[in-house]
């Protein structure tokens, strides 16, 4: 246990950030590749937008224009975090002129297909990095215990965070019964998982509905895995060669 939480660290995790910007995943870009196509980018839980930095990097030196999904340090509440990805998604929409990728890690990838079940009219594609759709509660190493935290002080009334209603509530059964729901046809989905996951078990991350791609990173360090960047590349240009049609709001 105690190896696992060292090697799930932020800062154990950065370590890989060096082979990750040697790597030629990361050093051959085509800045055209994107055509101007937005990504969204959802971040984990506790994390916040810096987790997902050099990933926005990545895209945009490929002609792709990501946007962070501005959401804090993703510890609110289920469908309040939905509420607001919606509405930047919509945004982000009509700022590109055209359908946007959702690209989520951890809790962001579970969020991040929530609103693509939602909005799916909106959306060229879903990225899940290490997220357990399967059951969000099944995280490790201590994660639904700060939840749970949270959930108290929320009860106190400090607003903002995960409340009990997101563990048992009308919150948690409509977003457990959704995120096991079949994505809608018209968005293409992959998944991303690592047997090394020590925060996410791997098989909690194997959607039925989405292309499941296997790497060997841990948790924290998968948006820092060359692997990822490799597979992400031709899946993200076949996307957006997709003809663009006219979207109605």
């Amino acid at each position: 246990m105690a190896r696992s939480y060292a090697r799930e660290q932020a800062l154990v995790a950065a370590l890989g950030v060096p082979a990750l910007l040697r790597h030629a995943a990361w050093r051959v870009a085509d800045p055209t590749l994107g055509r101007g196509a937005g990504v969204l980018l959802v971040p984990g839980f506790g994390v916040g937008d810096i987790g997902l930095s050099l990933t926005g990097k990545w895209l945009a030196a490929r002609g792709y224009r990501p946007l962070p999904a501005g959401i804090g340090l993703d510890v609110g509440c289920t469908s309040t975090l939905v509420d607001r990805i919606e509405a930047r998604l919509v945004a982000h929409t009509m700022a590109t002129g055209g359908k946007v990728v959702l690209l989520g890690q951890s809790r962001g990838g579970a969020l991040a297909r929530l609103v693509a079940a939602r909005r799916p009219e909106l959306v060229r594609g879903l990225v899940m990095l290490g997220s357990p759709v399967l059951d969000l509660l099944g995280a490790r190493l201590g994660v639904i215990p700060v939840a749970r935290m949270l959930a108290r002080l929320s009860a106190l009334g400090i607003r903002g965070l995960l409340d009990d209603d997101c563990f048992r509530g009308d919150c948690y059964t409509v977003n457990s019964e959704a995120l096991r729901a079949a994505l809608p046809p018209e968005v293409p989905a992959v998944a991303f998982y690592s047997r090394n996951d020590a925060i996410a078990p791997w098989q909690l991350c194997l959607d039925p509905y989405a292309t499941c791609v296997e790497v060997a990173s841990t948790h924290t360090g998968m948006a820092f895995d060359p692997a990822v960047y490799t597979a992400l590349g031709p899946l993200l240009a076949k996307w957006t060669a997709k003809v663009r049609r006219p979207l109605t709001f």
